[in-house]
């Protein structure tokens, strides 16, 4: 059926056909959400129309790339998609273009740094890429080759570094929004970077039972709790400035800052609930919090969350960006949003059993209603971003089909083994010890990002500059 529906499409992009009616149009990607076979055929639909545009496998381009206008960090986040979408419905057409992203974009560290990425990326950009190679060890996803660190190690390489980077300077700690200096941003302090670190320690705990890691998430909860980014009522604020010693904020709600804090707090608390039987419980140390507060965090943000799903009569429980989506302004970065909040809300079901009802019923209405409204292109199967209208907004990109594609296939999570663990059947190689070596100064970084093109028309320039010298200098003495 999948394979007749791509032959479909191709024909009628051949012929430079359309679907010519609304009701047509509206039939493009049917979905049943009590049908595992429905849900995997639309899931094929929108994971081949994500992949149209991806370019990093075009001769020439760059692996793990996308083109103008995204962003590095969202090619992170696309891939984490495709990742899904193998773990959910079984397909592996996309496999081999992710492990190659996933190795090119580790950079010869393996910690997701490449040089072409380094002289600009931020703490939440390198981290994207680490919850993606977190997602394929917990997923078990096609290991990269030998001559590549495991996801595993990748992910601890950036755990690392980001520790490293924990910022004492003012508000008592905090990951700053950028790594360097000359990057705008350098003096926010953003719940996306915190949250992001957060969740990648929480993880890193639970699929190594090293309780550093859970050491770790617990410092960046109370931290982010304590300057006042996580809020009484559970709303999670955007960020806050490092010169105002974090009492100056940016209120805004965003569905991904949410979510990532929402993640990490249901992952401690599996964590934590799978310690409580054991005589040498290390919950017991005031530095990691147990698994009653954890679960008393995750339902309060559960509710918290109820923000991101709109009330109105006609659209009750549909997700949204409250922000940006119902006045039509959310740039290339906020129309992906929604994908990561759905992913991570389908994993808390698997890591926190009791969420099941409340989350599904909300993604099953978002998903009905985002399918809905995938009648874009000249197939008539690519999304906007505004589900809750009923109909095609006129938009299409990464961010729009990502977000139908990740909340669609987070239906088949019932039928999915839970994220495994290092005991539990986990195979990727780790490395305690990847991201441990100093980080590369400012000097080397800005040196570096000089290119060899750069040098040779500096040595052109100084021969040319020695020259004219020489010819004034002649000149003036004769």
């Amino acid at each position: 059926m999948v394979f007749q529906q791509r032959i479909f499409k191709s024909c009628l992009l051949v012929l430079g056909l359309s679907y010519i009616n609304s009701n047509a149009l509206a039939a493009a990607i049917e979905l049943d959400t009590n049908s595992d076979e429905s849900i995997k055929s639309a899931a094929s639909t929108l994971a081949y129309d994500l992949v149209t545009f991806y370019s990093g496998n075009n001769s020439g381009d760059v692996p793990g790339n996308l083109p103008d206008p995204y962003y590095w960090w969202e090619a992170g986040a696309f891939f984490g998609s495709l990742v899904n979408y193998w773990a959910f419905t079984g397909d592996t057409t996309y496999n081999e273009i992710t492990v190659q992203a996933i190795e090119h974009q580790a950079g010869e560290k393996g910690d997701f740094m490449p040089k072409n990425q380094t002289y600009t990326e931020g703490n939440d950009d390198q981290c994207f890429w680490a919850l993606t190679a977190m997602a394929a060890a917990e997923r078990n996803f096609t290991n990269p080759s030998s001559e590549t660190p495991g996801y595993l190690s990748m992910v601890q390489a950036v755990f690392n570094e980001q520790t490293h980077r924990w910022d004492m300077t003012a508000c008592q700690g905090g990951l700053r929004w950028q790594i360097y200096t000359w990057n705008n941003g350098y003096g926010y302090k953003n719940t996306i970077s915190n949250g992001c670190y957060f969740d990648i320690a929480a993880r890193l705990a639970r699929y190594t039972g090293n309780a550093t890691y859970a050491e770790w998430a617990t410092k960046a909860w109370d931290w982010t709790k304590s300057v006042g980014l996580i809020t009484p009522d559970w709303q999670v604020y955007d960020g806050t400035t490092h010169d105002s010693n974090c009492t100056s904020y940016d209120r805004t709600r965003w569905s991904y800052t949410a979510g990532i804090y929402l993640h990490g707090s249901a992952v401690m608390y599996n964590y934590t609930s799978t310690l409580s039987s054991n005589s040498s419980d290390i919950t017991s140390s005031t530095r990691i919090s147990n698994s009653s507060t954890w679960k008393t965090r995750l339902d309060g943000l559960l509710v918290g969350a109820n923000h991101f799903f709109s009330k109105n009569e006609s659209s009750k429980d549909v997700m949204y960006e409250p922000p940006c989506e119902l006045i039509g302004k959310c740039n290339v970065d906020q129309l992906s949003f929604k994908a990561y909040i759905s992913r991570w809300m389908a994993d808390v079901t698997q890591l926190a059993p009791h969420t099941y009802e409340s989350i599904m019923n909300k993604l099953r209405v978002s998903a009905e209603a985002a399918v809905a409204q995938c009648q874009g292109g000249e197939s008539g199967t690519f999304c906007g971003h505004r589900w809750s209208s009923g109909s095609y907004d006129g938009t299409t990109g990464v961010g729009q089909q990502m977000g139908v594609l990740d909340i669609v296939q987070s239906l088949l999570v019932t039928g999915l083994g839970g994220p495994v663990t290092s005991s539990t059947g986990g195979s990727s190689e780790g490395n305690s010890a990847a991201g441990t070596e100093s980080d590369e100064t400012e000097d080397e970084i800005l040196f570096n990002h000089i290119t060899n093109g750069d040098r040779a028309g500096a040595a052109i320039l100084t021969v040319l500059v020695v020259g004219l010298i020489s010819v004034a200098t002649y000149t003036m003495v004769t």
